[in-house]
């Protein structure tokens, strides 16, 4: 015969059991919304392929353009993955072995903020060309394409 007791003891331990299984499904249900790991390879090469296009030797203005366009895309990347961190500068802080060559990144990324929160910056063709050589290069880093 079962007492009551052992009773008690199987309703704890099934208990337990469930309680546990909830806070798995929890934390990989979480887990997964914050490290996604599948981005849309051809609609990245697609808007990077527009970024690299959009550079022209003869065109001083597509120089800067080309610059802010391929950050926003590198930008968008890590927010897709769920990368940590507000900004992009915070997100390549604090990720920076998901790259080959952080430090070509980082000055392209400044180059943009240049771009982004100076007057009158000058960007000549071959710092922009540079440039999205880093970002292709972090694109490619991400799986983006």
């Amino acid at each position: 015969k079962i007492m009551a007791a052992d009773y008690s003891i199987i309703l704890g331990l099934a208990a337990i059991v469930i309680f546990g299984w909830l806070m798995f499904l929890f934390i990989s249900k979480n887990t997964i919304k914050r490290c996604r790991t599948h981005l849309n390879v051809e609609d990245y090469r697609v808007k990077f392929l527009a970024a690299e296009n959009q550079l022209k030797r003869d065109d001083q203005a597509s120089y800067s353009l080309s610059v802010l366009n391929a950050d926003k895309l590198v930008d968008q990347a890590l927010r897709e993955l769920g990368l940590p961190g507000d900004t992009m500068g915070e997100k390549l802080k604090n990720s920076p072995k998901k790259f080959s060559d952080v430090n070509s990144l980082w000055a392209a990324h400044k180059l943009r903020n240049r771009i982004a929160h100076e007057t009158n910056v000058i960007v000549g063709y071959d710092e922009a060309r540079y440039a999205l050589v880093s970002f292709k290069k972090a694109l490619k880093d991400l799986g983006a394409i």
